[in-house]
């Protein structure tokens, strides 16, 4: 759907610019767009390597286990169906965790093998499960503790003060995340009473 939606924008901007005879503008867009896109990937690519090695080095060190076991009782509480133990449970944890330190890029294959792992969990493989309902509404929205994208594009487009996102990002994904584990309760709930 979303290849459609990009499709009639595109054919639609081209048109519109034709009709206006200004099609030069369509030329100058799409090569200011490309060389902007490489600039400020060059410039993600120096902070996504420096947390990826943090994380790493959190691995190595055990400080990921460690925050792993302090975890342990939220998503207990936020993944009941999930038997103790189950190899999902550490995929989610290493989603979150991406996701706190706001390296979406890093959370996705965690959160993907995570979403595999709670499919083999799951009775009625045509729909989703709520454990995978609960963990697509939590990286969705996702708490960030440091939003290292947002602090390495403005970095890059020369902000005086970069990480002064930290406070209102933080607020902002708490009350996200907040909401949408709300929902997600809300709508478990719902389907526990229809299928009671």
């Amino acid at each position: 759907m979303l290849n459609y939606i990009w499709l009639v924008l595109i054919v639609s901007s081209v048109v519109v610019a034709a009709i206006n005879g200004r099609i030069e503008v369509i030329n100058q867009a799409a090569f200011s767009g490309a060389k902007t896109g490489v600039t400020v990937c060059f410039g993600l690519l120096s902070v996504l390597a420096f947390w990826m090695g943090v994380m790493k080095v959190a691995e190595k060190s055990g400080l990921l286990e460690l925050l792993a076991r302090a975890l342990s009782p939220l998503i207990r509480l936020l993944f009941p169906d999930i038997p103790k133990g189950h190899p999902a449970i550490g995929y989610i944890l290493s989603n979150m965790s991406a996701n706190l330190l706001g390296l979406g890029n890093a959370a996705t294959p965690m959160g993907l093998k995570a979403m595999e792992e709670l499919q083999k969990l799951n009775p009625n493989k045509q729909e989703a499960s709520p454990a995978m309902c609960t963990l697509l509404a939590i990286n969705t929205a996702s708490i960030t503790l440091i939003p290292t994208t947002m602090i390495a594009i403005r970095m890059q487009y020369g902000s005086i003060n970069p990480v002064e996102i930290v406070g209102t990002t933080l607020l902002s994904s708490f009350a996200a995340t907040l909401v949408a584990l709300i929902i997600d309760r809300w709508y478990r709930y719902r389907h526990f009473r229809r299928h009671r």
